[in-house]
């Protein structure tokens, strides 16, 4: 099965969940650190969608100015544009396989999708 993580090295449950995905048999893995090469709106809202939530659910607001700014209330169009062109906006981990995709908050959840 392949598994892609957006991954955040500095993030320990980023970590966590990339350790579990390491960890589980027959998984071939895509590791894309977000930061540096982010995904698009388009790609999001895809995320988001086959995830089962909104955009605004999928907002890092802690360290950020997201709230500041009124992403939070903002519609999905506005949440998307701006995960994209600020990636730090953007919560992670998010793991995609197969089987659909998670919002890895806590690292369990991604055995899910495995």
């Amino acid at each position: 099965m392949k598994a892609t993580i957006w991954h955040n090295p500095a993030c320990g449950t980023s970590r966590k969940t990339l350790a579990i995905l390491e960890e589980t048999p027959g998984i071939a893995l895509e590791v894309v650190e977000y930061l540096k090469t982010p995904p698009s709106a388009d790609k999001l809202a895809q995320l988001y969608r086959d995830a089962g939530i909104t955009p605004q659910q999928g907002l890092r607001t802690r360290g950020t100015d997201a709230v500041e700014r009124g992403l939070p209330d903002a519609d999905d169009a506005t949440v998307l544009a701006a995960m994209a062109a600020e990636p730090m906006l953007i919560e992670r981990p998010l793991v995609e396989t197969e089987r659909g995709v998670r919002l890895c908050r806590p690292q369990e959840t991604v055995r899910e999708i495995l």
